[in-house]
C-alpha cells in the first residue's frame, strides 16, 4: 500500500503530526508495517464520535516522547486484539488519539471486514446513491405534521427576497 507510514516512521514525527492536525492539514490517517494496523486522529474527532462513551475516559494525555517510546509495543498489542486507544498531547492536554483500525471502525460504527481482508477505515468508501423508493424531500410535507416547523417555514418564505433574486 503506497503512502502508508510505518510504525517507526511515525514514531519519529509525532510533533509534526500535531502541527499538521493543529493547522487542519491532516485528517485521520492509517499507518502500520505493510498494512493499515492503527489510526491517528485528532482528539476533537474522537470526542465528536463519542470516544469517551465507547472507550472510557482517557485520563491525562501521554506526552509525545512517551508515546514514541511505547508506540511499537502498543501496536503489537493491537495485533493480538489487546490494548486501548492512547490519547496524547503536550502538557497533559489531549490533542490526538492513536487506536487500532478495528477500534476506529467501532468508533465510527463501521462493520468489520471479513477475516483476511485488508481494509483501511480512513479511506473506506460508502454507497451514497438513493435507496430504492427514495424521493426528494418535500418541505411542505415535512412541516405539515408540526405547527412550529410549519410556522418557521412560512416565516422563511415570507421574508423579502433581494431584488436581483430570480427564484
Amino acid at each position: 500500500m503506497s503512502g502508508l507510514l510505518g510504525v517507526d516512521e511515525l514514531r519519529t514525527d509525532l510533533a509534526g503530526v500535531l502541527v499538521r492536525f493543529r493547522r487542519g492539514r491532516t485528517r485521520a490517517f492509517s499507518f502500520g508495517d505493510g498494512e493499515p494496523e492503527a489510526v491517528m486522529l485528532t482528539y476533537d474527532e474522537f470526542e465528536d464520535l463519542g470516544g469517551e462513551a465507547k472507550f472510557g475516559s482517557p485520563g491525562e494525555a501521554v506526552d509525545p516522547g512517551e508515546l514514541a517510546a511505547r508506540l511499537r509495543r502498543v501496536v503489537e498489542a493491537w495485533r493480538v486484539g489487546r490494548g486501548a486507544p492512547v490519547v496524547w498531547g503536550y502538557d497533559g492536554q489531549p490533542e490526538a488519539v492513536v487506536m487500532s483500525t478495528a477500534q476506529y471502525r467501532d468508533l465510527r460504527g463501521d462493520d468489520q471486514p471479513p477475516v483476511g481482508v485488508v481494509d483501511d477505515p480512513t479511506v473506506r468508501a460508502y454507497a451514497s446513491g438513493p435507496l430504492p423508493g427514495s424521493r426528494p424531500l418535500d418541505l411542505d410535507e415535512w412541516a405539515a405534521g408540526d405547527p412550529f416547523t410549519r410556522e418557521l417555514l412560512d416565516e422563511i418564505r415570507a421574508e423579502e427576497r433581494p431584488p436581483n433574486d430570480e427564484r
